[in-house]
């Protein structure tokens, strides 16, 4: 892995490893419930940010898509999920059907539905996972996510339970059946999810000051994708 020869205090950067060189930890202050929503650019972004920084250190993460199975505008493909398979303990999958939601894409809303539904049941069980094994303790950073992991990250749940393809309140009670241990982070939506900021322990608002989108511009390789 390519280092920087030297830090800003001209000392070597003795600090960086190589991905193999990643072992098993535990993270002494998981347990948060983070909620980051918007209109801004930057929400799945952040919480990819945060899985390869606890990656880093050794914790098992796990990322759950929902609405993401693709669009006319992005490959099926994305670059966070090349980036994933290289990093030991980072694990993904989604379960967004293709296109979005409401956007008059030509999908079908209730397969929209269905797939939502069934991120939601796959969330369950990786909470239940979670709750089996000990988040104290390090984790196999080859196991699967069905052995339990350290951070469990649902992107753009909050857009799927505000456009009621799944019930805020089922998405409350996930954030409240969580074990103690576990970092959850949920992303997603415009709009306030209020049933699941007042149980959160971080809530950020991301806004949008101005986006390309506005323009016609479609979704980038390498910024969206």
């Amino acid at each position: 892995m390519p280092r920087d020869a030297d830090t800003p205090d001209g000392t070597d950067d003795a600090g960086a490893l190589d991905a193999h060189d990643i072992q098993p930890a535990a993270p002494a202050e998981f347990g948060r419930t983070q909620v980051w929503w918007g209109d801004g650019k930057g929400k799945t972004t952040a919480a990819l940010g945060m899985g390869f920084r606890a990656a880093g250190h050794g914790y098992r993460v796990h990322l759950l898509q929902f609405m993401k199975g693709g669009a006319a505008s992005v490959e099926d493909v994305r670059g966070e999920y090349n980036a994933i398979n290289a990093v030991p303990g980072f694990t993904y999958e989604h379960s967004g059907h293709y296109g979005w939601h409401a956007m008059n894409d030509g999908t079908d809303d209730v397969d929209h539905e269905a797939r939502a539904q069934g991120g939601l049941e796959r969330a369950r069980e990786l909470i239940d996972a979670a709750h089996d094994a000990d988040l104290t303790e390090p984790l196999d950073l080859e196991a699967p996510a069905d052995d339990g992991v350290h951070m469990l990250v649902l992107d753009e749940l909050c857009y799927a339970a505000n456009r009621d393809l799944v019930a805020p309140d089922a998405v409350a009670d996930l954030v409240e059946s969580k074990p103690d241990a576990l970092e959850l982070v949920l992303t997603g939506g415009h709009d306030d999810p209020t049933y699941v900021t007042e149980r959160a322990d971080l809530v950020t608002n991301v806004k949008k000051q101005r986006h390309p989108f506005d323009d016609g511009v479609r979704a980038r390789k390498g910024t969206e994708f």
